[in-house]
């Protein structure tokens, strides 16, 4: 790979991501069933060969960005016939791996960074995966909120603000791994070092900082550290719903961005179903749910609104099956107006997801990427064609 990051006349990959009027990101399927626990028939597969075709497609089509969660699940997973998310690889080793087979877009890894890590792992291995993608990672930063994910790891489930109070001591001290130049003795509450150093370090001294919080403290944390904040609708994965619950969200949170003078940006999460019509997008939409395995599907819902996190808490079991925060269903015509009514209400950016990815993705390349620049809401030619 070439090095891209000397040149100071160019835009940071952030940089030139914003200047799309929506940000486009995918939502890897890096776990197996990815966000559907359904048995209706696709090729939707956990791998990194699969995963990475998803992310070279993606890139070549000129989204801006890839993102991996992160789980820790017991045997059979969310349980059912077909062991819902069972299968699971880490996105942070997932996006180093996809950082030779890419040039341009961003990669963002999810870590639980209160299971067991110290900031100075993440700075050299964030620094490392930087220069390997040519300034490109991200980290998106997450808490946990599974007591059986903190007790894997032997650990007591720690209170929900306080792990935002760790989570600041942790970030400051892994950002001031990456800028400064001397060996570094902090004494912190949750964590110590002494002469720690990393070198080198990432480009324009930083990754991006990503994360997903809706609570204060969550919010707190986000307006002080983040980049990018993946939102979640209030209201459930209505798409009308959504969109007027969505602005007071979004203002709330660029508001206090603002008053620390911090420039963030959101993004987020539909679940896209695009077909040639209406009808055939609402067929695939029914057969999700009429091949919905009934026991992952209940432990999944269960699972994430019954936890101490206040996203997703108005999403209806029948919502969760399908996947996704916000359901966008229809034509192409149907889905980028519904694109453009999120970022009406507030949201800079779509991280998207499908049920059957490859072939979704590619319809969604052909049919949906080009109303989004004739709708002004892309300025990005694919990659190809831009060379």
């Amino acid at each position: 790979m070439s090095d891209k990051t000397s040149d100071p006349t160019r835009l940071s990959p952030l940089e030139a991501a914003k200047r799309n009027p929506l940000m486009l990101g995918l939502f890897l399927p890096i776990q197996s069933g990815a966000w559907s626990p359904s048995t209706a028939p696709r090729g939707t597969s956990w791998t990194f060969d699969y995963n990475a075709r998803c992310t070279v497609m993606a890139e070549k089509l000129g989204f801006d960005l890839v993102f991996g969660l992160a789980q820790w699940m017991g045997k059979g997973g969310y349980g059912g016939e077909m062991k819902f998310r069972e299968k699971a690889t880490d996105p942070l080793l997932v996006t180093a791996g996809l950082a030779a087979l890419t040039e341009r877009i961003l990669l963002v890894s999810t870590v639980h960074i209160l299971y067991g890590w110290h900031p100075l792992h993440l700075a050299k291995f964030g620094a490392t995966i930087s220069e390997m993608s040519g300034g490109r990672w991200g980290l998106n930063m997450v808490t946990g909120y599974k007591k059986s994910e903190f007790e894997m790891f032997g650990l007591e489930q720690i209170e929900h603000d306080q792990r935002y109070v760790m989570a600041d001591e942790f970030v400051s001290m892994m950002k001031r791994l990456w800028s400064e130049d001397e060996n570094l003795t902090v004494d912190g509450r949750f964590w110590k070092m002494k002469d720690a150093f990393v070198a080198p370090k990432p480009a324009g001294g930083k990754c991006l900082l990503v994360n997903a919080s809706s609570s204060g403290a969550g919010l707190a944390y986000a307006v002080r550290h983040s980049d990018l904040i993946f939102v979640t609708s209030p209201a459930g994965a209505n798409l009308d719903a959504a969109c007027e619950a969505l602005p007071a969200h979004n203002r709330k949170i660029k508001e206090a961005a603002a008053a620390q003078g911090r420039d963030i940006r959101t993004l987020i999460n539909p679940h896209v179903i695009c077909r040639e019509t209406e009808a055939e997008a609402r067929a695939q939409y029914d057969a999700i749910l009429r091949h919905q395995d009934p026991v992952a599907a209940e432990n999944f819902y269960r699972t994430f609104t019954g936890g101490d996190q206040t996203s997703w808490k108005a999403a209806t079991r029948e919502q969760w099956t399908i996947g996704g925060n916000v359901h966008i269903v229809g034509t192409p015509a149907q889905v980028v107006e519904g694109f453009m009514r999120l970022k009406q209400a507030g949201c800079d950016g779509v991280q998207v997801n499908f049920y059957d990815f490859i072939p979704d993705l590619e319809f969604f390349g052909a049919r949906v990427m080009p109303l989004m620049r004739e709708a002004g809401l892309r300025l990005d030619a694919p990659l190809a064609a831009a060379a």
